[in-house]
């Protein structure tokens, strides 16, 4: 099972530094800088996938996959503002990433917005993952790759946009990776906390999301996180209309140390020792790496 979660996972990453070049970027600059010697070195926090909270779709359906590779349930999370929910799922062995799946909660965006997006979802007639051959590495990444429904219009998409830039890069996107996240308390000294890595990502010229500050902090101040901004992609839509929009970014994690395991010397402390799950107030800041507010700013 572990080689097939293995060549899973390869895929979804090879095709998502294709999509976002800043990702070889930052490893490049990494390595320049010696805090990592090959890609290999950096250990992958989370990856995170947004679905359409519809019939036969949804965090129902795209969990079948992790679940069926071990991966276990853990907390929910719900953003009213963005009309989303959230699940993460820890993984079989502590070298895979966590994973987050989003979903938007349709019935909560006006009567217009449910009959565009649904538009399209309805094309779905049954779970397309009951379909699959989850043991079919080769299968499941060209699913994850693949379209789910017609491709949209400019004008559908500028309209989704308006109401839910969430729901817009769905329709477009689908189960492209989101994001993938770089461990940086794992990192060589003077690059392991969120403050110092994100002043090495500026000095290199990476722009951050600076929704609700650069860095993102839990209430109980053992989660920091950041994100760089989304990467314009060209996207070609339905009648051959081709425009930038917003593809996928790169977030920063830094998991503190938990205080009953404060007396272990930095050799000792395993991912079981650090703060563990996720915050609703930092991923609701950290989705706005795909929005306008961010891709367009200065």
């Amino acid at each position: 099972m572990s080689i097939i979660l293995d060549n899973v996972l390869s895929g979804l990453m090879s095709r998502y530094r294709d999509r976002v070049p800043d990702v070889l970027g930052i490893i490049n600059a990494m390595i320049k800088e010696n805090i990592i010697q090959q890609a290999s070195d950096i250990e992958n926090d989370h990856i995170a996938f947004r679905t359409m909270g519809v019939p036969h779709l949804g965090i129902q359906s795209l969990e079948k996959i992790f679940l069926h590779y071990g991966y276990q349930k853990k907390d929910y999370y719900h953003f009213p503002e963005k009309k989303l929910d959230a699940y993460w799922y820890a993984p079989p062995a502590p070298h895979y990433p966590r994973i987050f799946i989003s979903e938007l909660r349709i019935k909560d965006l006006s009567p217009e917005m449910q009959q565009l997006i649904t538009s399209y979802t309805n094309e779905v007639t049954a779970d397309p993952v009951e379909q699959l051959d989850l043991d079919d590495a080769m299968a499941v990444d060209q699913f994850l790759h693949s379209g789910l429904w017609r491709l949209p219009t400019w004008d559908d998409f500028q309209t989704l946009s308006a109401q839910s830039e969430y729901a817009a890069w769905v329709i477009y996107n689908r189960y492209y990776l989101n994001h993938f996240t770089i461990s940086v308390h794992n990192l060589k000294e003077g690059y392991n906390t969120i403050a110092q890595f994100n002043e090495f990502l500026e000095r290199n010229g990476f722009k951050l999301n600076n929704a609700g500050g650069k860095i993102k902090t839990s209430p109980d101040g053992g989660l920091l996180q950041s994100s760089t901004v989304a990467e314009m992609i060209g996207a070609r839509f339905a009648g051959g209309d081709e425009h930038a929009i917003s593809g996928s970014y790169i977030e920063f994690a830094e998991r503190r140390v938990l205080p009953q395991f404060a007396h272990l010397s930095t050799d000792q402390v395993q991912r079981i020792h650090r703060r563990e799950g996720f915050e609703a107030g930092n991923a609701d800041k950290i989705f706005e790496s795909t929005y306008s507010s961010q891709t367009q700013r200065d």
